[in-house]
Order: C-alpha cells, then structure tokens, then sequence
C-alpha cells in the first residue's frame, strides 16, 4: 500500500464520504421522493431502460450499496467500479446528448466525467488509511488492495 500520510489519507477520506453520500442521497431520491419508485420507473422506460421499474431498482439499490461501501472504505475499488458504471450507464442514456457542460440545457457529461475522475482516485488508493480495506489490507482476501496497480485495474476493468 502507497503511503500518503495523514493529509492525503484524510484527503481520500472526505472524497469517499463526499461519493458515498451523494451516491445515497441518489438511490434514496430515486426510491422515496418525488415520484418514488414508480416515477423512476416511468422515467426509466421514457428515456429506453426498460422494464423501467426492474431497471429502477436495481440503479437504487446500486447506488445505496456503492455508497455505503464508499463511505466504509470497504471493497472501495469495486465499490468505486459500481460508481463509475452508474455514470457511464447515466453518461449513455441521458447526457451524451446534451455536450460537455453540465450548465447546457439537459445537462451535459461535465459531472459525470468529474465524478468517473473522483472514483478512480478513491479505488486507486483503496480509500487510504482510514477505510475498512486499510484495516484488512493483511487478510489473504484483501491481499489485492496492497498495491494501487492492482486496484486501480481492478476499479477499470470492472466497471
């Protein structure tokens, strides 16, 4: 494992806890307001995601469990993997039309592009020294996360 010291393991930190949460507050939007599940749903089969409703949940429940693992630092290169499938898959069915800028009408794929950047300095770095994965970095399981090579492989390929 790299060692960044205190202010860029604190830095991985706060850039993990940022995605989870945003990713969370996603997945929850999505099941429980606005239109809840049902309103994804529609939006889904609207936008060529069907069946909207078994596409609606499976994004939600994605998005919460990435979160959750981002925020725990735990499993983070697949975690960070499943963030940046989450924006590929919203960078092809949504944005790809709308340009760059996030500020275009439709939003373009600026954000996506920024947190694809976001996720793959948090798998590169297995959510640094104050995550779940540093702690288990010496079970035979984690053994992959040693090294961000691996990690950051792993984050790439698997999303």
């Amino acid at each position: 494992m790299v060692h960044l010291g205190t202010a860029g393991n604190t830095a991985i930190l706060i850039l993990r806890i940022y995605l989870g949460a945003m990713i969370i507050a996603h997945g929850v939007n999505h099941l429980f307001r606005g239109g809840k599940l049902e309103g994804t749903a529609s939006w889904f089969d609207s936008i060529g995601m069907k069946p909207g409703r078994l596409n609606a949940l499976m994004a939600s429940v994605t998005e919460f469990g990435v979160g959750v693992l981002l925020i725990a630092g735990l499993l983070t290169p697949l975690a960070s993997a499943g963030l940046i499938a989450l924006m590929v898959v919203a960078i092809w069915s949504v944005h790809r039309f709308n340009g760059f800028f996030v500020f275009r009408r439709g939003q373009g794929v600026e954000y996506c592009f920024c947190i694809i950047a976001a996720a793959l300095v948090t798998g590169t770095f297995a959510g640094g020294k104050f995550s779940l994965d540093w702690v288990a970095r010496h079970d035979q399981p984690f053994r992959w996360l040693d090294r961000p090579g691996h990690a950051i492989v792993i984050t790439a390929s698997s999303s």
